[in-house]
């Protein structure tokens, strides 16, 4: 368990000319973002896996899981539209090595809080290995009550519930939520990194941002763990600057295929059609300057 804490990055999925899934960018974004000094992998809704089909989604988990190769653990995402299309996901998960699973709430329907404790207990009680409890409200419109997370915890433990709760307002929650499980709650930030700092000083374990830039995500952690003031204040402006960009799920995607193209990574931008957000000529230069700007923080050449 005291591996899953630190930098999980959400690992962006790549795709060729003909709409498949690259595998060969796949194992150099992994291999990529495990010389940068992360904790962990993450497969969640910025992987596009709500685009992908049943098959893809589990070929995608078993790749990643094959290609990270026991280097760091890797939690992979089983969120459904069903419970038992999430209990496929999350067994799958689990017999490929998976260290955990994360899910959302089901998207299509708007569900009463005793279906949806349901739908979380059915998941965790399929498998053994942890489920992070994901609250994707800035996608669902609707938050989870801590209540729901108190109760999971209460229930299975706070090593096989994990949290990764965004509603707004994200502060005062998070310490609700740490004062409600009494400080039991393990959680990990969700806001690409844009709230990394204010959810640190509230006792957090972790941060699954996205691929982009993990340097200076594991750059700016390693600062708040340290009591780095001075650095922590000049690498979080430019990554929030950066991250105020990404207002969407599809501009989260666009921006980071674009940086992970820019920094040699990615081979092209492709997203899985059909997508709802564009970058012009100005935003692209706005974002490349920040990129420059936050190597320069991070003293990253």
């Amino acid at each position: 368990m005291k591996q899953l804490a630190g930098v999980f990055p959400v690992i962006s999925t790549p795709f060729t000319v003909d709409d498949e899934i690259d595998a060969v960018v796949l194992r150099r974004e992994i291999d990529w973002l495990i010389d940068c000094d992360i904790d962990g992998l993450t497969i969640a809704m910025v992987s596009e896996v709500l685009r992908l089909s049943e098959g893809e989604r589990k070929n995608l988990a078993e790749l990643t899981v094959s290609y990270a190769g026991g280097r760091v653990p890797v939690i992979t995402s089983v969120g459904a539209e069903t419970t038992r299309a999430a209990i496929t996901y999350a067994t799958h998960a689990q017999e490929i090595g998976a260290a955990a699973v994360m899910a959302i709430s089901p998207m299509a329907v708007s569900l009463p809080d005793d279906k949806i404790a349901h739908y979380f207990r059915s998941i965790i009680d399929s498998i053994n290995i942890p489920v992070v409890v994901q609250d994707a409200s800035g996608y669902l419109g609707r938050a989870l009550p801590i209540s729901l997370y108190v109760d999971l915890i209460d229930q299975y433990g706070p090593d096989r519930v994990l949290v990764k709760p965004e509603a707004a307002p994200i502060g005062p929650r998070l310490s609700a939520l740490r004062d409600a499980s009494d400080g039991r709650a393990r959680v990990f930030e969700g806001t690409g990194g844009l709230m990394l700092v204010d959810s640190f000083a509230r006792g957090i374990v972790g941060t699954m941002p996205g691929a982009e830039m993990p340097w200076a995500l594991v750059a700016l952690w390693q600062a708040l763990t340290s009591v780095d003031e001075q650095r922590v204040a000049r690498i979080h402006g430019v990554i929030a600057a950066l991250i105020s960009l990404q207002t969407s799920l599809d501009s989260f995607v666009a921006v980071e295929k674009h940086m992970l193209v820019r920094q040699g990574i990615f081979a092209n931008t492709n997203r899985r059609e059909p997508v709802g957000y564009e970058l012009d000529h100005e935003t692209v230069a706005h974002v490349d300057r920040l990129t420059d700007q936050l190597r320069a923080a991070c003293e990253v050449t």
